[in-house]
């Protein structure tokens, strides 16, 4: 390898040493406090080694990665978001368990959401998606007396093992039929002239496809998803339902602009059916929900049909579009969805363990934290698209793509999966103005600032600066949609 390879690699490089220099760390040093500072640190170094890397333009590094606009912009997006769920955790109450492992297995499941939306070959997708799904099993599990937590370890691991088997499967597959590991070498034009070749690809990409999905939850690969939403510890439910989901999509969209699959007429037939099935039975499935991580599990189903729409955009040759909707929809739902969990984990936090389940247990959090439930009103009105919230311009821009491809009857999906969910959301928004059963607790001032609190602050503050002013955002996700379409 080159110097410059190194040097484009310098944010993956650098978090790798901190995930040594980490465990090195807590094997000899039992200070969670400190753990935590130290993986903020690596997760904020290789966020600033980003300008670094790409200062010498998009580069290949051999035929495993490119380092390009699109890798470096959801990898700053995922760093950070990896440093504000530890701040989130740091927190998070769990008595009997030590948190510096817990911090080690967040920095890792980073470092493969970065490799992941790095890779060009198939060998490095599959090392991205093993170093992240594992990481993801040991945090949905760490704290193993808890019998949600095992319970949801377990089902994540054999259905992720499972997936696993099935995107392994299609590579196979699509290699048969390609002769090719890499994006742009396994597109069907590629392949040599074979009697079973079509057949193969066909399969292979079905499979693929069906993998990708059990990985982001949509219908009918959902099941997982409500019981490791409910039994995870907060912040590790917040990472898995952002950083994981959008790692994933960003890499399955690069590997379909890349190699073409998308001209596959089928392959956009299936994905309008997942996504209109996906909108309308999460919505729906949220609507009978009573307990707040449930509601946001069903909800998450939903807003990842919404995100399909800018993967379906690209058989209408929009890439352009259709990138920027999914760059915009990535970063609305990443900001939203982890705010929706660092609310329930602060909550759990001054609670001293007594997290809220049900709706019920949220009854006049306006009137006891304020400032809390403002910044839920927020969060909530973003999930559901609201103007002035960054959920807004995710929505708009998924809109917009659909409206550009004259995908009609997939808007009108998104319209009422949309009306849908306002109703759940607003309801959440009654439930914390109406009383609690013992009266009105006025709380009055601002409370300290903790990490916790610092982190849920710098989520709110995204949240409305996006959606009042987008304008950088989206000029950084457009030049990022430039290097891979």
């Amino acid at each position: 390898m080159s110097a410059a390879e190194f040097l484009a690699m310098a944010p993956l490089l650098v978090l790798a040493f901190g995930c040594v220099a980490m465990m090195a760390m807590i094997a000899f040093i039992d200070q969670e406090q400190t753990a935590a500072l130290v993986a903020v640190a690596y997760l904020l170094l290789a966020v600033l080694c980003v300008p670094l890397a790409a200062s010498g333009g998009a580069r290949a590094v051999g035929a495993l990665l490119v380092i390009d606009a699109w890798a470096l912009f959801f990898t700053t997006l995922f760093l950070i978001g990896g440093a504000l769920v530890v701040l989130q955790a740091s927190e998070y109450p769990m008595p009997g368990y030590r948190k510096g492992e817990l911090y080690l297995l967040l920095m890792l499941a980073s470092l493969g959401a970065a490799v992941l939306v790095s890779s060009r070959h198939f060998a490095t997708l599959f090392l991205g998606l093993e170093l992240l799904g594992i990481s993801l099993v040991a945090m949905v599990a760490y704290p193993v007396g808890w019998r949600g937590a095992l319970e949801g370890g377990v089902k994540y691991l054999v259905l992720s093992g499972a997936s696993t088997g099935i995107v392994l499967f299609g590579i196979a597959l699509l290699y048969a039929a390609t002769g090719s590991l890499e994006f742009a070498g396994s597109a069907l034009h590629a392949a040599p002239a074979m009697p079973l070749s079509e057949l193969w690809m066909a399969a292979g990409l079905a499979l693929l496809l069906a993998g990708f999905a059990f990985k982001l939850s949509l219908v009918p690969f959902h099941l997982w998803t409500p019981d490791v939403y409910q039994g995870a510890p907060a912040p590790v439910t917040g990472f898995l339902a952002t950083v994981s989901k959008g790692a994933v999509a960003a890499a399955l969209f690069r590997y379909l602009a890349e190699s073409g699959a998308w001209k596959h007429e089928p392959v956009i037939d299936v994905l309008i059916v997942i996504a209109v099935v996906s909108m309308l039975a999460g919505n729906l499935l949220a609507l009978l929900q009573d307990n707040m991580r449930r509601i946001l599990a069903y909800s998450s189903i939903a807003h990842l049909g919404y995100l399909l729409v800018a993967f379906i955009t690209l058989a209408a040759d929009r890439g352009d579009v259709a990138g920027e909707a999914l760059g915009a929809y990535i970063v609305a739902y990443l900001v939203t969805t982890l705010g929706a969990f660092g609310v329930i984990a602060h909550l759990a936090a001054v609670r001293r363990g007594r997290e809220p389940g049900s709706l019920d247990e949220y009854r006049g959090l306006f009137w006891s934290r304020p400032w809390l439930a403002a910044a839920f009103t927020l969060i909530l009105l973003s999930l559901a698209g609201i103007p002035l919230t960054v959920g807004f311009i995710g929505k708009f821009y998924i809109f917009a793509a659909g409206a550009s491809a004259s995908h009609w009857g997939l808007l009108v999906a998104v319209v009422a999966g949309s009306a849908i969910g306002l109703f759940y959301y607003l309801r959440i928004i009654l439930f914390m103005i109406r009383p609690a059963a013992g009266g009105v607790t006025v709380s009055s001032g601002l409370p300290p600032l903790t990490p916790a609190r610092f982190a849920l602050a710098v989520l709110a503050l995204f949240l409305v600066w996006f959606g009042v002013a987008p304008g950088g955002l989206i000029a950084a996700i457009r030049g990022a949609v430039h290097s891979i379409v």
